[in-house]
């Protein structure tokens, strides 16, 4: 899968929701209970972060929920690629874009969503064929007035926006005619996933959902 191949299947997964959910699942017992909420709310499409030692089996438990598209975050090497891809993930995405990750995500015919925040970074990644691009860690780094500036001499580039967005600050950048939707841990509670309430988060997910863009 070349990266322009990578590009066009990752903008179709961004195209199914505003959000994508970005997911740090500690007990492997929250894993289809969670999905299953997120799905019920309108948010398909779920970034389960290898932040934890349940994510891998996460990916796979979650990959068997009807209507669920679940994809890996914080992938940082070849071995990280090649394990999200033996436990069912459909995609990838990554806080940079080192060579070797570049690499893996062709070798293993994976969907990569890789991660840019400066104008240098952004034009590397385009001249190898990525057109959709992570934006991270968004808030920190300008937000959406940073991310509306980079559409001005890189139109061509879509991105996902990731990184301390809220669903208050989520339709100022889904406003932007270069973002595609927005990543977000908000609409997955620790405390919520803790307790099991499942409700809330489906709740917090359809909020999520009918956002305009």
């Amino acid at each position: 899968m070349t990266p322009s191949e990578q590009s066009q299947h990752a903008l179709s997964l961004c195209q199914l929701a505003p959000v994508i959910p970005v997911l740090v699942i500690e007990d492997i017992a929250h894993a289809i209970p969670l999905a299953q909420a997120l799905v019920a709310g309108g948010l398909p499409v779920l970034e389960v972060t290898l932040r934890t030692d349940s994510a891998l089996d996460a990916i796979a438990a979650m990959s068997g929920v009807d209507g669920a598209i679940v994809g890996a975050g914080t992938v940082l090497n070849a071995a990280q690629m090649e394990a999200a891809k033996n436990a069912g993930a459909r995609f990838a995405v990554s806080p940079g874009a080192t060579p070797a990750v570049l690499d893996a995500a062709r070798v293993h015919d994976m969907p990569l969503l890789p991660g840019a925040q400066t104008c240098s970074e952004v034009m590397a990644l385009l001249e190898q064929g990525y057109t959709v691009q992570k934006f991270f860690p968004a808030e920190s780094i300008g937000g959406s007035s940073a991310l509306k500036s980079i559409g001005g001499p890189l139109p061509q580039v879509t991105f996902c926006p990731t990184g301390g967005i809220s669903l208050a600050r989520a339709p100022d950048y889904l406003a932007l005619p270069n973002v595609a939707c927005v990543g977000g841990s908000w609409i997955a509670p620790k405390n919520a996933m803790s307790d099991g309430d499942w409700a809330s988060i489906a709740k917090l997910a359809k909020a999520a959902s009918v956002l305009p863009r």
